[in-house]
Parts: structure tokens; C-alpha cells; sequence
């Protein structure tokens, strides 16, 4: 005799006060593959929506879909979807690392995937709480904080906000920084899973009743439970409605919010700014080639072009002229010849020029240096790049890397990092040197916009990355750094992409790449300073602090049913005995 399966009451709607846990886990229980491909289907839009391509309108979708393959499930178990989310978006978004070696791309992406599952790890947590979009955001700016600062000084790269250079989230980067973006995006996913959880809630009842008519038992009702909640407004009605158009309304009002982010007009000051890229003899990482002072030459001979080119008036005379970093492969302080070579090039270009260099500290140690050479004076004043590459600029645990990995002694000296902000009186302005790793970091560009410094000049040495994804994501960054603290932003790269952005985020110039370029560019100067320049880093620990409370009151209600639950048996105990 086969017996009939007992119809199972409508869960409760996921994200409401007092539903339960197990039932609504079990309705949005789904099969294994099916979970994996959504994490894996969302790390790709993500890295769509990264440059070169730059679908950034993909992030909220990408994002979507990794809460989707999270919710519900045990941390444990959702930690899983959460790794997978972190490979299929890091492999290809973090390619650029691969010109080092196949196994520092794969050991990168394989670290940094980690923090993704313990996104949704804590995804997973949260999602048992009303309003549940809002703390999921907030964990996923906790962890991009995480992974920018652990280990060895963190990896802040491919964040979400450095998806959105120029899109409609771009503006939430003037009142609370990257992290503000990072949040809006990931906050718009959020409300779309729960648009979509929404949408499979509505239509299940009324697969359930189609299925209950079947059987025979009268409509909206199970042979065992009362009228569901749709008995009297039907599969799809006002009722289960209402949810799903709040969602999608919230999904769209966090874009549309970012217009009525304030903004900053013209002050009506200019600079004229000449960039130089000199392009470099080899690729990859044997870009300075056999000979010495290649690079040296490309650069120098770049600017007496730019000076023959002011006399003959084919291009207006720049105020200053900035060099990318590494625009000297000899140290100008312990050579003659490079010092000479350099002071000759600014004599005739007549203005101050910043020289980026790796000039030696002491015996075994260098500095990545923008350097202030002046036509009367020579070098002057100069800023120590603060935020080293690891395993690029210095080792880290040189003794163990060094006895492991052959490798790792290519590095040579190791970089001393810098202690001062990049402020530095150029000509007419003092402009707030940058120096190409650097301009990921929040902390780094934002002390520099703090000093009032203006424009912002990002030196940048991409040459063992040229033609891959790196150069157009590093660009993305300095258009949300420009909108970020009000700031127009002077790229000069090696080989590539050199680029003008205005204070709106807007790209007016830019180079190709493994090309020798110049031009001297009319750059807006402002000094007004945005909210989030004046807020520093408080928006973000604001954020982290939500996701965090969001954790501890998870973790307090599953304090208090335990120890329920062991008072209920300790009763049931006394009244045995």
C-alpha cells in the first residue's frame, strides 16, 4: 500500500522576524551543482564587469548570484561556493600576475579566494536576520578590508568599487570612499536575491496547490494544515507581490540615490602638465633589456622632443613635466653620467620635471623615488614610495623565501618603504605623487588628498604586465580615486596606459600601450575636499562594524535557544525524577 505524502505547510518568507531556520533552509535547499554553478556563474560577471572589458553594470548581477549559492546553508557548507565564487572571478580578473609565473598567479588567486569563502560564510549567518541584504554588504567590505591589509601588507586589488571607474555607483565614492561603492554594489545584489528568493516563494504555492487539486484536497489547503497564506489572494497575489516589488525598488533606488550625491564645480584654475612615456627595450620581467640606461635614454631624449616641440610651437610650453616610475634605470645620485643625462633634458625643457627612480639606501636597501629635479637647481624634494610590492619590491620572511625559492632572489636589494605623504611643490602647484601600487590603497591616496595637494599624479611602472588586464584596471582605480577626493588624476606609465581623468572620473586622454607617447595636457585644478577625504577611513569601519554587529547577533540568538533548550531539558528531567 503506498501512502500518501502529507503536504508541507508554506514556509515563512526568508529575511522575516521569527521565521523558521530549518523550514525556510529546506525550502531554498537546492542540489550541489546547482549551488556551484551559481557561485561560479557570478565570480564570472564579476570579472566581466572589471576592465578591460568593464560591463560594470554586471557587478549587482555577479554578486546576486554568490549570496544565491550561500543562503541557506550552514557557514561550514557555504564557505564551499564561496571558494568557487573566489577562483572562477580571481583566475581570470588576477591573469595579469602570470608573466611572474604560473604558480605565483595560481598561489595568489588560491589565497585571496579564501577571503571569499569566508564571505559567505558569514553571508550565510547573517541571512537568518531581517534585512538581511544590508549586513551581507556590510560583510563583504569587512572582508575586502581583510584582504587588503592581510598578509604582508594585504592585496587590495580587483575590489568591487574598482569595477565601477564611471558608472552609476561611481558618486557614492565622494561621501564614503571605495569602501561606499564596494557597498552600494554588493548591496544591490543582495536586494536582487532577495528579489529572486521572493519570486521562487510566490511561485511555489502555487506549484503546491496545482499539485494539492490533483489529490483531490480542497484548494490552498494541505490534507493536514489549515488555509496556506495565499487561500484567500491566490498564488501570486497582493501578498506575495508586495515583497519581491519592495526588493526590486530597493534594487534600483541605491543606484539612483548616487544622483543625489553632491558635487563639486570648476574652480576655474588650470595647470599645463606634460606626460612622458619613453616605452622600454624588453617584456616582461626582462623589460630593462641587456644594455644599461636604455630606459635612461628613452626618456631624456622624449623630453628634449617635448622642448624642440615648444620652440618650433607645435605643442604650448608645460608648467612641469612628469616621468613615469622607473623613467631612470640608473640611480641619478651615485651616477654622474645619469645625473648629467637628466639635468641636460630639464635644463632645455625649462621646468621642473618629476623624475621617478629606484636610487640606493645604504648598503643593501632602495626606495621607488619621485624626485623633483629642478632646471637651476637639480633634484630637490622627493617622496619614498610607502606601499611595496611584496615579492616584487621586497621579501617577505627572506630567509625561508630565499632557502624555498630560487626565485625569490631576483627581487635583489630590498625596498625600504617611504614615511611621508606625497605632497610635493612642483612649479606653480603641489601636486600629490602617487606611486603605481599605491593607488590601491585607500589609506595612502587618501592622507596625500588630506594635505591639500592637487592634482593627483599617479607614477606607474606596468611593463612587466603590458598588454594584459592590469593597465586598464589600474586606470579604473585612479578614475574612482579622482571622484573619491575631487581631484583631477595625471597618469605617466612606463609603457602604458598614460591617462588624464577630470575630478568627474572622466578619461580626456590617454596612450597605448609599448608606445613612445608625450602631450601636455590642460589639467583642472580644485582644492575643494569631499566628504569622504575629510572622513578618512570611518565610512568603511562603519560598515565592517554593522557586518560584525550582524555576526555577534547571530551568534547571540543561537546562545540563547541552546540554553533554552538545555532548560527545557533539565525540566523535563526534574519532572521524571
Amino acid at each position: 500500500m503506498v501512502q500518501e505524502k502529507t503536504a508541507v505547510p508554506p514556509a515563512a518568507a526568508p529575511g522575516e522576524p521569527g521565521e523558521p531556520p530549518r523550514r525556510w533552509a529546506a525550502l531554498l535547499a537546492r542540489p550541489v551543482s546547482g549551488r556551484a554553478a551559481a557561485a561560479v556563474a557570478g565570480g564570472l560577471l564579476l570579472f566581466l564587469s572589471f576592465p578591460p572589458l568593464g560591463l560594470w553594470f554586471l557587478a549587482p548581477f555577479g554578486v546576486a548570484l554568490a549570496v544565491l549559492a550561500a543562503h541557506g546553508l550552514r557557514a561550514r557548507r557555504a564557505a564551499w561556493p564561496g571558494l568557487l565564487l573566489g577562483l572562477a572571478f580571481l583566475l581570470p580578473a588576477l591573469h595579469w600576475v602570470s608573466p611572474i609565473g604560473t604558480d605565483a598567479w595560481l598561489g595568489l588567486t588560491a589565497i585571496e579566494s579564501l577571503f571569499y569563502a569566508a564571505w559567505a560564510a558569514g553571508s550565510a549567518l547573517v541571512s537568518r536576520l531581517p534585512l538581511w541584504p544590508l549586513w551581507s554588504a556590510a560583510l563583504w567590505v569587512a572582508m575586502e578590508k581583510a584582504r587588503g591589509s592581510f598578509p604582508f601588507g594585504g592585496f587590495p586589488w580587483v575590489r568591487l568599487a574598482f569595477s565601477q571607474g564611471e558608472s552609476v555607483l561611481t558618486p557614492y565614492a565622494a561621501v564614503g570612499g571605495a569602501p561606499l561603492v564596494s557597498f552600494a554594489v554588493a548591496l544591490c545584489g543582495g536586494l536582487l536575491a532577495l528579489a529572486a528568493l521572493r519570486l521562487r516563494a510566490a511561485w511555489r504555492p502555487a506549484s503546491r496547490e496545482g499539485r494539492t487539486r490533483e489529490r483531490g484536497a480542497p484548494a490552498g489547503r494541505g490534507p493536514e494544515t489549515g488555509p496556506g497564506p495565499e487561500a484567500d489572494q491566490g498564488p501570486g497575489g497582493r501578498r506575495a507581490r508586495a515583497p519581491l516589488a519592495l526588493a526590486l525598488a530597493g534594487a534600483l533606488a541605491v543606484p539612483a540615490a548616487a544622483f543625489a550625491v553632491p558635487r563639486h564645480g570648476d574652480e576655474g584654475r588650470t595647470v599645463r602638465i606634460g606626460v612622458i612615456q619613453g616605452d622600454v627595450p624588453g617584456r616582461g620581467m626582462g623589460f630593462l633589456g641587456d644594455e644599461p640606461a636604455v630606459v635612461l635614454g628613452n626618456h631624456t631624449r622624449m623630453l628634449h622632443e617635448m622642448a624642440r616641440a615648444v620652440r618650433e610651437g607645435r605643442t604650448p610650453r608645460p608648467d612641469l613635466v612628469v616621468l613615469p616610475e622607473n623613467s631612470t634605470d640608473i640611480d641619478p645620485y651615485r651616477s654622474e653620467s645619469a645625473r648629467r643625462q637628466i639635468g641636460d633634458a630639464v635644463r632645455d625643457i625649462g621646468v621642473p620635471v618629476l623624475v621617478g627612480a629606484v636610487v640606493g639606501i645604504g648598503e643593501d636597501g632602495r626606495a621607488t623615488r619621485s624626485i623633483v629635479w629642478d632646471p637651476v637647481s637639480g633634484p630637490g624634494a622627493y617622496y619614498d614610495k610607502q606601499k611595496l610590492v611584496p615579492f616584487g619590491e621586497y621579501t617577505p620572511l627572506k630567509d625561508l623565501m630565499f632557502a624555498l625559492f630560487e626565485r625569490a632572489a631576483l627581487v635583489g636589494k630590498q625596498s625600504v618603504p617611504g614615511t611621508r605623504d606625497g605632497d610635493l611643490r612642483v612649479g606653480p602647484v603641489t601636486v600629490g605623487a602617487i606611486n603605481c601600487y599605491e593607488v590601491a590603497y585607500d589609506g595612502v591616496v587618501g592622507d596625500t588628498a588630506r594635505t591639500g595637494a592637487t592634482p593627483l599624479v599617479v607614477q606607474t611602472n606596468n611593463a612587466t604586465y603590458a598588454l594584459t588586464n592590469l593597465p586598464p584596471q589600474q586606470l579604473a582605480m585612479s578614475q574612482l580615486r579622482a571622484v573619491e577626493h575631487n581631484r583631477a588624476v595625471v597618469t605617466s606609465a612606463i609603457t602604458g596606459i598614460s591617462a588624464l581623468v577630470t575630478p568627474d572620473g572622466e578619461v580626456t586622454w590617454r596612450t597605448g600601450e609599448l608606445v613612445p607617447a608625450m602631450d601636455v595636457l590642460t589639467v583642472p585644478v580644485r582644492s575643494e575636499q569631499t566628504i569622504a577625504t575629510r572622513a578618512g577611513a570611518l565610512p568603511e569601519w562603519v560598515l565592517i562594524l554593522m557586518g560584525a554587529g550582524a555576526v555577534a547577533a547571530v551568534a547571540a540568538r543561537r546562545i540563547r535557544n541552546l540554553a533554552h533548550s538545555a532548560g527545557g531539558r533539565d525540566e523535563q528531567q526534574v519532572g521524571d525524577a
